[in-house]
């Protein structure tokens, strides 16, 4: 099933290996303060507060900005990891691309795609983010622009996700998505097979491989698989469009 997209904005990304020695105190609060982020939000936004005043550095702004997107709250979230992501980048510490890649999923989530596309350029430029880390934020930005209008940079960036960010889902359904959109049904039948062997069980995938069908004229697909995106989780939005592109079979009602 895919997981929310926002997951990640209340995770803390871990902290580079220590050197030996005794434990750094400042690493030792942050991962309190995450930790009361995750379980009483508005106590940690007072915690970050605090350590903010006592000089707290990036670290503090990261927990007020976890603090912050725990509560939905994905304005001032994505301050909070900006201001992470620019003391990260003074003290040189490499989790700031991270910062950076966590902000652009706030202000997405907050519905400013131009903003979220800037937090993900200073992420992706760093040059530090590899793997899933970095599949993940190309995955966000091409969201940006599909948002944004910018169908072609997205295609770049779906066709990146789609191989650092292999193992997710969204990568294949959103990639699938796209080129449903822009008319290249050989893509969409090919990327929504793949999301469909990850989450075969998730109503957003099944909703667009009922597109995907209708699209390439196979009726009975589309019909299976919106009846799947219904019934998975029938009070989704998935589910709400998928009965609503059903209602096209239903037979003409009989003359009064």
């Amino acid at each position: 099933m895919i997981l929310p997209l926002l997951l990640l904005l209340a995770q803390a990304v871990p902290a580079p290996t220590p050197a030996v020695g005794p434990p750094d105190p400042a690493e030792q609060r942050f991962d309190r303060c995450v930790g009361l982020a995750q379980d009483d939000p508005r106590a940690a936004e007072d915690e970050a507060a605090r350590w903010q005043r006592d000089g707290g550095g990036f670290l503090s702004h990261q927990c007020l900005g976890i603090a912050y997107a725990s509560q939905s709250r994905w304005t001032a979230a994505a301050g909070g990891f900006e201001a992470a992501a620019r003391g990260g980048e003074i003290a040189r510490d490499k989790r700031a691309a991270n910062y950076w890649a966590q902000a652009g999923n706030a202000w997405l989530a907050g519905g400013e795609p131009m903003k979220a596309r800037s937090a993900l350029n200073a992420a992706l430029a760093s040059g530090t983010l590899a793997g899933l880390q970095r599949g993940e934020a190309n995955l966000d930005r091409a969201r940006a622009f599909v948002a944004s209008g910018d169908l072609a940079d997205a295609r770049t960036d779906l066709d990146r996700a789609t191989v650092d960010a292999a193992a997710d889902p969204l990568s294949w359904l959103l990639s699938a998505t796209l080129a449903r959109r822009t008319n290249d049904l050989p893509r969409a039948k090919k990327d929504i097979a793949q999301a469909l062997k990850l989450a075969g069980d998730d109503a957003s995938v099944q909703l667009e491989a009922g597109n995907i069908a209708a699209l390439a004229g196979d009726e009975a697909g589309a019909k299976a698989a919106w009846n799947a995106a219904a019934t998975l989780k029938p009070g989704s939005e998935a589910a709400r469009n998928a009965r609503n592109a059903l209602r096209q079979f239903d037979p003409p009602a009989a003359p009064k």
